[in-house]
């Protein structure tokens, strides 16, 4: 672990899957912020409300609540600046991604996508020694227009910027240093192919190489998997067999009426018996944790649904996306379906529950399923409703947008052990260089 201990916020939170990690590693969160009500009611069960390392120390004058970042600039920055300015060691924050991400449709002009702007604004209110930018890799292309045209024929035309170029540019113009790498969240201990846009700032004062924190990262990586004594990459099966609805010897386990209050009527849940064997993945999730798990309901499928689905699974390649051939077989439209390999980990997890089939089941996975592909510990627990659909998918997160938007825990924790390091290394080298300044000059004879 690091020397010293160091503060955190976290904006853009969501339900706080880098505020758990971070939290893992050993920074106090001090207050994060999330404007989604849904997302926040997570946030606040696991991170405010639940008495453990990982409670934040909330300021008094801040209320407990969903903010959005531009309210909190309006109604709050002076007394970010008057009582935190300089307090807070790490800003966190992974800006909404749906107008980058090539899992969906790229929008230059989504709203969303400016919220950056509003980043930085908070990164020149309370100067904290590291930034920590993480979103998705396409916030590293420029967005193409259609209507782009080379106006004179071989002429030099300048290159478009990405988002990604004009936040960097913003955090340095603040001040920073920003160095960034893309990494795979399945190299960290994570059982998902999930790979994500890393960036770090460093406060130009503090001469400290935003690009030693990666070096510093990978070092991160081995001992953290090291020190959980996991393999190189985890599978899904080894994430989930003990939440499948089937024994080994394919008898169903008993399933019991799902009693969430979020959840309408009609749904069933497994019943969870805690195996007497479980993998060193589970384990870790379990965490000396034995209460039950929420988010355990299971999806309701029509007959002919789970006959197809069976289907998909024995004679469909599997851990690839379902090619065009495949999908017209069996009548589907969706452009995104892959039935999970159960011997490799899980393809990306995203924010729609019907994305992913599970490895030997014809369902679709749970959310403590998916929460498990992402590394939460099953002691924490989602609160909201289950899904959501029409215009209202824009609007709202339910339980399966807040997990698929999260950053897994797990890679949370490994990016905050390199920041305090590097930080760590930043202190004893002022340190160093203080002493040198202050020891006595010898006077020759």
């Amino acid at each position: 672990m690091h020397q010293k201990s160091y503060t955190f916020a976290d904006l853009f939170a969501g339900c706080g899957g880098l505020s758990l990690g971070l939290s893992q590693a050993g920074l106090r969160g001090i207050f994060a912020i999330e404007r989604d009500d849904l997302a926040f009611r997570t946030f606040r069960a696991n991170l405010i409300e639940r008495h453990s390392n990982y409670t934040f120390d909330w300021p008094k004058w801040l209320e407990k609540s969903h903010w959005d970042i531009e309210d909190l600039l309006v109604s709050h920055k002076s007394k970010l600046m008057a009582n935190l300015r300089g307090k807070i060691d790490v800003l966190a924050g992974g800006p909404p991604c749906q107008g980058f991400s090539f899992a969906g449709r790229r929008v230059e002009d989504d709203p969303r996508n400016l919220m950056f702007e509003k980043y930085v604004e908070v990164v020149e209110a309370l100067q904290p020694k590291s930034v920590i930018l993480e979103n998705v890799p396409g916030m590293q292309v420029a967005h193409w227009r259609s209507n782009d045209v080379e106006l004179v024929p071989g002429a030099t035309v300048a290159k478009r910027k990405s988002y990604f170029d004009r936040v960097v540019d913003s955090l340095v113009t603040a001040g920073y240093n920003v160095g960034a790498e893309r990494v795979d969240s399945s190299r960290f201990g994570v059982p998902q192919k999930r790979s994500r846009l890393i960036a770090i700032g460093v406060r130009k004062d503090l001469t400290g190489d935003p690009g030693r924190v990666f070096e510093l990262l990978e070092v991160a990586r081995r001992e953290q998997l090291d020190r959980f004594g996991l393999p190189e990459q985890v599978s899904a099966r080894n994430a989930l067999s003990d939440l499948e609805t089937r024994d080994h010897n394919g008898a169903n386990r008993e399933r019991i009426n799902c009693t969430d209050p979020d959840s309408g009527p009609g749904f069933q849940e497994l019943r969870y018996v805690r195996p007497s064997k479980l993998t060193r993945y589970q384990e870790l999730m379990q965490d000396d944790y034995d209460g039950a798990m929420n988010s355990m309901r299971l999806a309701r499928h029509r007959e002919h649904v789970e006959k197809r689905f069976a289907l998909i699974i024995k004679e469909c390649e599997q851990g690839v996306r379902m090619n065009d051939k495949d999908r017209s077989r069996y009548g589907l439209k969706k452009h995104r379906v892959f039935p999970m390999d159960g011997n490799k980990p899980a393809p990306t997890v995203t924010t729609l529950p019907d994305d992913i089939l599970h490895y030997s089941e014809p369902r679709i996975l749970t959310v403590r399923e998916s929460a498990r592909l992402q590394s939460f510990p099953d002691w924490f627990k989602f609160e909201g409703k289950f899904t959501t659909g029409g215009d209202r998918r824009t609007k709202e997160c339910p339980r399966y947008t807040q997990v698929g938007n999260a950053v897994p825990p797990f890679l949370g924790r490994a990016i905050g052990l390199a920041v305090c390091k590097l930080l760590d290394e930043i202190a004893d080298a002022e340190s160093l260089a203080e002493s040198a300044r202050t020891l006595p000059v010898a006077v020759s004879a």
